[in-house]
């Protein structure tokens, strides 16, 4: 349910590195984040060129429930975005670490990736 190659944060964010651009890292939301959620319909997500602030409202996501902030993992410039989503907003709760992804960013930091929570830390956090 939390894959252990990826990084995740205390906002329900995972994280992917490497992305397909040079330097970029890969970003969605974990399973437990679209679970509960429930039926994304809606996804605004930053343009390439934002830059982006760690811990900061970087899009939303609008789902039949409620809407909720979509945040950076991490600081830096956004290099590609998932356009599919845009007509497809159910790939996030069909699959969220796959055709699901949001967004790659270029960290101003590269070695911040390695602050951000391990599985087995994030685990603890949402079944603790």
């Amino acid at each position: 349910m939390y894959p252990d190659d990826l990084k995740y944060t205390s906002e329900h964010e995972w994280v992917r590195k490497p992305g397909d651009a040079e330097g970029s890292v890969r970003v969605g939301i974990t399973h437990f984040a679209q679970e509960q959620l429930g039926d994304i319909v809606y996804v605004q997500l930053p343009a390439v060129g934002d830059e982006v602030t760690g811990g900061q409202a970087c899009g939303e996501l609008e789902s039949t429930k409620s809407v909720s902030d979509l945040y950076a993992p991490l600081t830096g410039r956004v290099v590609a975005r998932n356009d599919e989503l845009d007509s497809a907003p159910e790939r996030i709760n069909n699959d969220p670490y796959g055709a699901g992804w949001m967004f790659e960013i270029v960290p101003e930091d590269p070695g911040a990736f390695d602050g951000l929570l391990s599985a087995a830390d994030y685990r603890s956090q949402v079944e603790g």
